[in-house]
C-alpha cells in the first residue's frame, strides 16, 4: 500500500495554537498516568516542521 502524506499550510498564529494543545494533551495524559508516545511523535513533527515560502505568481501578459 502507498503510504500517503497531509501537507497543512498554518501561519504562525495557528501553529502555536496547535502546538500549545498539543502539549495540553500531553499534560493531561502525563496526569492521567497514560502513554504519551504519539502526542509527543506529533508534537516534535510540528515544532521541527519547515517553513515554506510562498513565491509570488507572475501574471500572463496579454497576448
Amino acid at each position: 500500500m502507498k503510504k500517503q502524506e497531509r501537507i497543512l499550510s498554518l501561519n504562525h498564529y495557528e501553529h502555536g495554537i496547535v502546538v500549545h494543545a498539543l502539549n495540553a494533551l500531553r499534560n493531561d495524559l502525563i496526569g492521567e498516568k497514560r502513554p504519551t508516545d504519539a502526542v509527543d511523535d506529533l508534537l516534535l513533527k510540528m515544532i521541527d516542521a519547515p517553513y515554506q515560502t510562498h513565491k509570488r505568481r507572475r501574471r500572463h501578459e496579454a497576448r
